[in-house]
């Protein structure tokens, strides 16, 4: 079995893609795709696009989500990311922004493609990487969780001085064993408008992340 993804990535996560779990995604994938190729999301080949956007040694930041967007049209394979032409925005996205604007005074952008922050060394992961429409982690526990799973592993085994932002109780699993002496660990609610509020908003992680990376002399995002 192929996998098109990144070069640095490929290689690391070689033995991944040989494993019976990883088979049995790849064939469970192919065939949601085949069954449905107007409802599974996102668009074949940007299913491995946060790798793609962002090399393995050149991850800075990790940002976690859980699913693609179910909605037609929005999901591009960047967590939290979407479509240029998406309006609305979606909800935890537009309270990113809002975070975003009152940590750093960043004026809101019009648009949610976050592509510009994949290319400075944000990974952009999500835990499962396709879904279908409407159905949110209907792809859930089929494989994806153990691959990203190893991909945080081998991140923590391959860099230090990375920052982890994690945001809500499923991300913060997800990231338990990453390695907090050597990296940067921010824990938030998440930003939906279900949790936002109670931490969330006022939790400062952009400019903490930025200042952690000048510190250990990295350039810092612009968010």
């Amino acid at each position: 079995m192929q996998v098109t993804i990144e070069p640095s990535w490929k290689k690391a996560l070689g033995n991944e893609f040989s494993k019976p779990y990883f088979e049995s995604l790849v064939d469970f994938v192919k065939s949601e795709y085949s069954k449905h190729p107007e409802s599974v999301f996102p668009k074949g080949n940007q299913i491995f696009r946060a790798f793609d956007a962002c090399p393995l040694d050149e991850v800075k930041v990790v940002i976690l989500g859980q699913d693609p967007y179910p909605t037609k049209g929005h999901a591009h394979g960047l967590c939290f990311s979407c479509e240029p032409h998406v309006r609305p925005l979606p909800k935890s996205l537009k309270n990113i922004y809002k975070e975003l604007q009152s940590d750093l005074g960043i004026e809101i952008p019009e648009d949610g493609d976050l592509n510009r922050w994949a290319e400075q060394g944000v990974f952009l992961l999500n835990a499962s990487l396709t879904v279908r429409e409407g159905q949110p982690e209907s792809h859930a526990g089929k494989g994806w969780e153990l691959f990203t799973d190893a991909v945080i592993q081998t991140l923590n085994e391959q860099k230090s001085n990375v920052v982890y932002l994690l945001w809500g109780s499923k991300a913060q699993r997800k990231a338990e064993n990453v390695d907090s002496k050597n990296n940067l660990i921010l824990r938030a609610p998440h930003p939906s408008p279900l949790s936002a509020h109670r931490g969330f908003f006022g939790s400062k992680h952009f400019s903490q992340c930025n200042t952690y990376l000048e510190q250990n002399g990295l350039k810092p995002i612009e968010w």
